[in-house]
C-alpha cells in the first residue's frame, strides 16, 4: 500500500511562480502547515501580499527533505516489527512473514526509484498484541510525479514480489504440516482458508473432511499471512494497490467500483455482525476512496500490462477470505464420535511451537 501524499491547492498543476504585485514578498519562505496540509507564508503579513505556487523543483526538494527524515524511523519500525512478529510466533514465523512483507514493499520502492518518483522507505506497523504481530507497512508516494504507466508498474510490483515469496513459503511450511480433527468440546482458533491454500492443502493431504483442518505451523502461518495481506491489498479501493491498478485500467470508473465494494463490505458486516474489517474501512475512508489522477492519464499501458493488471485483481478471488479468523467456543454438551481422532498430539489450529516427530504424519 502506498498512499499518495495529498496535494494542497498550491501544489496542484505545479507551475512556475505566478506574477505578484510585490516582488519583495514573492520570495517569502513557505513551510508545511501540518493541521491544514497546505503551504502558508511564515513571513510577517504584508499589504497586497500574493501567494505563489511552488515550482516542481521546489516541491521535489521539499519532499526529498521529508523523505530523508523518514529513513531512521523506517529502520526502527522495521526492527520493532521483527520483534513483534518474533514475540507472537517465534523466529521462524518472524523471518517468513517479514521476508514476505519486505519483498512486497521493496517491490514498490525500487519501481518508484526507477521512475524517479519520490517515495518514502517502507514504514512498518508493529502490533505485538495482535495475533499477526504486524499490520503490514506503507510507503508514502509524492503525488503528481507518476504517469499512468509508472503508477501501474509501482502498484503491481509490490503484490507480485510478495507472492514470489508467500506462495513458496506456504508450500514449504505445508510439507511439515499435520491435519487435526476439530473437537467441539474444546475451544480453538480457526483461520479461514482462501481457495489457493485449499488447493495446496488438497495437493498435500488430499480432500479433508468437514471437521478437519490443517494445523498452521509457524512457516505455513507466515505464508497464510502473506497471501491474505496481498489479496487484501489488491482489493480495488482508493490508495490500496488494487485501487491504483484499477484506476490505471479504467480511469475514473474505478471510483464507482470502490464505492460499491465499500458499501457491500458494510452491508456484509451488518448482516453477519462480524466487524473484523471496520478498522480497515475506516483507514480507507481516511485516505480517500477516490483515486487522484496521475501526472498523465493518457499514457498507454499496452496489452501485456492490461492483462497482467486484470490477473492481479483476479487474485483477490482466490487469495482473500471474508472470515479470516474464527474463535470457536468450547461446547461441553457436544458429543464427539469415537472415530474422530486427532492426528496432532496437541490439538490446536495454530500451534506456535517447533515441530516434533509426533507432529509428522505417519
Amino acid at each position: 500500500m502506498e498512499p499518495n501524499e495529498p496535494q494542497s491547492a498550491d501544489q496542484e498543476n505545479i507551475a512556475p511562480p505566478s506574477p505578484v504585485s510585490d516582488g519583495e514578498n514573492a520570495e517569502a519562505l513557505k513551510e508545511p502547515d501540518s493541521a491544514a496540509g497546505e503551504f502558508v507564508e511564515i513571513s510577517p503579513p504584508q499589504p497586497k501580499q500574493v501567494r505563489r505556487r511552488l515550482t516542481s523543483e521546489e516541491y521535489r526538494r521539499l519532499l526529498d527533505r521529508k523523505i530523508r527524515r523518514m529513513y531512521p524511523w523506517s529502520v526502527l519500525l522495521f526492527l520493532a516489527a521483527c520483534a513483534s512478529t518474533w514475540f507472537v510466533g517465534g523466529p521462524v514465523y518472524a523471518a517468513g512473514v517479514m521476508g514476505i512483507l519486505l519483498a512486497h514493499e521493496l517491490g514498490h520502492y525500487f519501481q518508484a526509484l526507477r521512475y524517479n518518483v519520490p517515495a518514502s522507505p517502507p514504514m512498518f506497523i508493529p502490533m505485538p498484541f495482535l495475533m499477526l504481530g504486524t499490520m503490514g507497512a506503507v510507503i508514502v508516494q509524492g503525488a503528481g510525479f507518476a504517469n499512468r504507466k509508472a503508477l501501474f508498474d509501482i502498484a503491481i510490483s509490490g503484490p507480485l514480489a510478495g507472492l514470489v515469496f508467500a506462495i513458496p513459503i506456504a508450500w514449504w511450511g505445508l510439507q511439515d504440516s499435520t491435519v487435526t480433527t476439530i473437537d467441539p468440546t474444546q475451544g480453538s482458533i480457526i483461520f479461514g482458508d482462501p481457495l489457493i491454500l485449499k488447493w495446496m492443502y488438497e495437493a498435500r493431504h488430499g480432500v479433508l473432511a468437514a471437521n478437519q483442518e490443517v494445523v498452521l505451523n509457524p512457516l505455513l502461518f507466515a505464508g497464510w499471512v502473506g497471501i491474505f495481506i496481498t489479496a487484501l491489498n489488491l482489493v480495488p479501493i482508493g490508495q490500496l494497490d488494487g485501487g491504483h491498478i484499477l484506476y490505471t485500467l479504467i480511469g475514473r470508473k474505478a471510483h464507482w467500483v470502490a464505492y460499491s465494494v465499500v458499501g457491500g463490505a458494510i452491508v456484509w458486516m451488518v448482516t453477519t455482525r462480524d466487524f473484523s474489517f471496520i478498522l480497515m474501512i475506516g483507514l480507507l475512508y481516511a485516505f480517500g476512496l477516490r483515486h487522484p489522477p496521475t501526472a498523465d492519464d493518457t499514457v498507454s499501458l499496452g496489452a501485456v500490462r492490461t492483462l497482467l493488471g486484470w490477473l492481479a485483481l483476479g487474485f483477490v478471488l482466490i487469495g482473500f477470505t471474508p472470515i479470516p479468523i474464527t474463535a470457536q467456543q468450547a461446547d461441553p454438551s457436544a458429543v464427539t464420535s469415537p472415530l474422530e481422532t486427532t492426528i496432532d498430539s496437541n490439538p490446536s489450529i495454530i500451534p506456535m511451537r517447533p515441530m516434533t516427530e509426533s507432529d509428522k504424519p505417519h
